[in-house]
């Protein structure tokens, strides 16, 4: 496999690779180069990152309102 090196410095990693580091948009990635002057492409970092709560499942049931919807709606028209 191969890629061009484009003016910026940057390649495109070729999809089997991605799919072999088990890549996705966003991921980090480490470049070294080994005793035999060849480049070695890494995912960075062995933490696992939690999973990202969705923010209204993390906000659901948290309110104190004693409002019923029919009396807060003619509050705000009013």
């Amino acid at each position: 496999m191969s890629t061009i090196l484009t003016v910026k410095g940057q390649v495109t990693i070729p999809k089997p690779v991605r799919d072999a580091l088990r890549l996705e948009p966003g991921s980090a990635v480490e470049f070294a180069v080994n005793a035999a002057g060849e480049v070695v492409v890494r995912k960075a970092g062995s933490r696992r990152r939690a999973p990202r709560r969705d923010r209204f499942e993390a906000a659901r049931g948290k309110a104190q309102v004693k409002w019923r919807s029919d009396e807060l709606m003619a509050l705000l028209r009013d």
